[in-house]
This record gives structure tokens, C-alpha cells and sequence, in this order.
């Protein structure tokens, strides 16, 4: 999941993008308007969490925008302004769903979670194949039914996997759809956690490798 996170208070920012990033998500962030409508412009998002008190675009025009797109990632306003009729009004805009500050973070990681499955173009709750049955909401996997015991990453890489067999997933894809915008392309971490998740997923091997072309669940 690619979450893209606009708040201008950069201490919360942060702390939100740490925050999601321990979840399994690809987060990255933008500072105000004009940053998040550059970073939706070429980036895919099935999440923006946002702030309606931007510089630069204000939440509300931002918002208006990314409800206008085709494929349009679901919105979550996150702000202070919480009345009932601020409600109203944001999601009146367009917004999928409203959090006023201050909030829970374990019920907005429930919500980012929720609208993410509600996405038009999101697949079924439980990914199936090869034996291996993967639930992204209760963050279960299993093999066969054998448990399997993922970090963070390894079952973002394995539902990322999950998602596009059987299609092959090149480690940029990887890299964008499990890391976020500043991971480094020439970095081996993908190599690494695919290791990882083979020794975890055990025999016989499910994820191959095609040299230039990549990744996939056979």
C-alpha cells in the first residue's frame, strides 16, 4: 500500500510517515499543496492522508483535485478542524473519510487501512496463490497453513508479489511499491528481503527471478 501523507506541520509529518512506515506502507510525504499535486502527478496512490490548512494549494483545492482524477487514491482529512460542520464540508469536497486532530493513531492506521480496501481498484481481502494465503488487514500469512513469522517488509514484499502474480514485479517496482520515493535504486535491500522471505516461505521455492526482468509468485 502507498500512502502519500500532506501536512504542513513538519514535526507531525514526520512522525505520522515513522508511524506508517512501521505498518508495512510505502509513505511519502509533502510539505504543502503544490508539493503533493507535483508528487500525484507521477505517483500512484491508494491513500492521501491530508491537512486542509496547506500553503501553497489549500487542502480543500487539493482535495477537489485528486476526487477529479480517473484513478484516484481515497482521501482522509486529517485536521483540527472538527466541528460537525467542518465534517460536513470536507466531506462534502469530496473526502472518503475525516479524522479531526487530536487522534489515535492505531484508529488512523484502521482507517488508512479501510479506505485502501475500498478503492475502487483494490483486490479482494485475502490474497491466494501457490499455497500461500495472505490477509493484509488481520496481517496473517500463511503456507499451507504453516504461519509464517514476516517482518514488516518481507510481507509487504509478499503481498506486493501476491498482488501482481502472476505477473513479474522488477525490484524499481519493488522499491516503490514497499519502500518509498527515497530509497536508493541502486541499493540491494530488495535482494536481501527477497532472501529472507525464500528461507521463510521454505520448499519448494515459490518466488523466482528472471535476471532483467524480475520477480514473481510461480
Amino acid at each position: 500500500m502507498r500512502v502519500l501523507v500532506v501536512e504542513d506541520a513538519r514535526t507531525l509529518a514526520a512522525v505520522l510517515a515513522e508511524g506508517l512506515r512501521d505498518q508495512g506502507m510505502a509513505v511519502d510525504l509533502a510539505h504543502d499543496g503544490l508539493e503533493a499535486a507535483a508528487k500525484l502527478d507521477v505517483n500512484a496512490y491508494d491513500v492521501v492522508v491530508l491537512d486542509r490548512d496547506l500553503p501553497g494549494i489549500h487542502g480543500d483545492t487539493l482535495c477537489q483535485m485528486i476526487t477529479e482524477r480517473d484513478d484516484r487514491a481515497m482521501v482522509l482529512m486529517l485536521t483540527a478542524a472538527g466541528s460537525p460542520g467542518d465534517r460536513v464540508s470536507g466531506l462534502t469536497l469530496g473526502a472518503d473519510d475525516y479524522l479531526a486532530k487530536p487522534f489515535h493513531f492505531p484508529e488512523l492506521v484502521l482507517r488508512v487501512r479501510s479506505l485502501a480496501r475500498r478503492r475502487p481498484s483494490a483486490r479482494p481481502r485475502t490474497l491466494r496463490a501457490a499455497g500461500i494465503e495472505l490477509d493484509p488487514v488481520r496481517r496473517t500469512a500463511t503456507r499451507d497453513g504453516r504461519h509464517l513469522d514476516l517482518s514488516v517488509k518481507e510481507f509487504a514484499l509478499l503481498e506486493a508479489l501476491l498482488r501482481a502474480s502472476p505477473a513479474f514485479l522488477s525490484a524499481e517496482d519493488l522499491l516503490e511499491q514497499v519502500w518509498d520515493e527515497h530509497a536508493d535504486p541502486f541499493t540491494n535491500t530488495v535482494t536481501v528481503t527477497i532472501g529472507r522471505l525464500r528461507r521463510k516461505l521454505g520448499d519448494p521455492p515459490i518466488v523466482i527471478t528472471t535476471p532483467g526482468v524480475g520477480y514473481r509468485i510461480t
